[in-house]
C-alpha cells in the first residue's frame, strides 16, 4: 500500500492501480480501433462497450482509497464514498476482506485495502523466522552466516512481521482509539452514491443492449 503523508493518510492498492491501467490502455487500443477501421454497427458498438467497460475498470481499480485523519474516516469504494466520524466507527475488521462496522451496524468494505492471504503466509513465515533468530536456535545461527554471505534473510525485523494491509488496519485502529471520544470525530455517517461511474455506464449497458437486440 502507499501512504500520502499530508493532512489525510491516503491508502491505495498499488498493484490495482497498475492493472487498472493496463487494462484501461487494452480497451482503449481495442475500442479506438474498431472505432476508426470497423464497419456497419461495428463503431457503435465499440463506442457502447467503451462506456460500459471503462467506468467499471475505473471504478474497481482506480476510484478506491482511504483517507483518514483525526476527526473522521472518509471510504472511496466503487460506486459510494462513506465518510464515517471516528464517534461513529464500532470497530474496524479483518477477515478474508477489510471492513469497518458502524455503531448502527452497517457495515462498509474497504477495497483500497485488500486482504492478500499470500501476504500473510509470507508474513508469518517471516515471524516464525524471527522467532527463531531471536531465541538464538540452530536456524537463527545458520540463517545468520548466509546473510554474511549473501544467501541469508539479513538483518532481524525489530518488531513483529506484519502483512501490509494488517498494518494499515492498525494504524486505522490506533486512529479508532485515539480519536473515537474526541469532540471533533463526532457526527454522522453520510453516504454519496458516484453518479459520474453509475451514470456512463448504465448508459452504455443500455446503449450496448439496445444495439444487439436490434441485431
Amino acid at each position: 500500500m502507499t501512504t500520502t503523508e499530508s493532512k489525510d493518510r491516503i491508502y491505495r492498492s498499488p498493484a490495482g492501480i497498475a492493472g487498472g491501467v493496463l487494462l484501461l490502455g487494452l480497451a482503449a487500443w481495442l475500442g479506438i480501433d474498431a472505432i476508426v477501421a470497423g464497419d456497419g454497427r461495428t463503431p457503435w458498438l465499440a463506442l457502447a462497450a467503451l462506456l460500459l467497460v471503462v467506468p467499471l475498470v475505473t471504478a474497481f481499480t482506480l476510484r478506491p482509497a482511504v483517507s483518514a485523519n483525526d476527526d473522521r474516516l472518509r471510504i472511496r469504494n466503487p460506486f459510494r464514498v462513506v465518510v464515517l466520524p471516528w464517534g461513529e466507527v464500532a470497530s474496524l475488521r479483518s477477515g478474508y476482506t477489510n471492513e469497518v462496522v458502524a455503531k448502527s451496524g452497517a457495515k462498509y468494505q474497504l477495497w483500497a485495502v485488500p486482504v492478500s492471504l499470500r501476504a500473510r503466509k509470507k508474513a508469518a513465515r517471516r515471524e516464525s523466522r524471527r522467532a527463531t533468530e531471536l531465541s538464538g536456535g540452530r536456524g537463527g545461527r545458520e540463517r545468520g552466516l548466509g546473510g554474511l554471505t549473501g544467501f541469508g534473510g539479513g538483518a532481524v525485523p525489530e518488531g513483529p512481521v506484519r502483512a501490509q494491509t494488517d498494518q494499515v488496519m492498525d494504524e486505522l485502529r490506533e486512529l479508532l482509539e485515539a480519536r473515537e471520544t474526541a469532540e471533533a470525530a463526532q457526527g454522522q455517517v453520510t453516504v454519496r452514491w458516484a453518479y459520474e461511474i453509475v451514470a456512463p455506464a448504465v448508459a452504455g449497458a443500455v446503449l450496448l443492449a439496445v444495439l444487439i437486440g436490434l441485431g
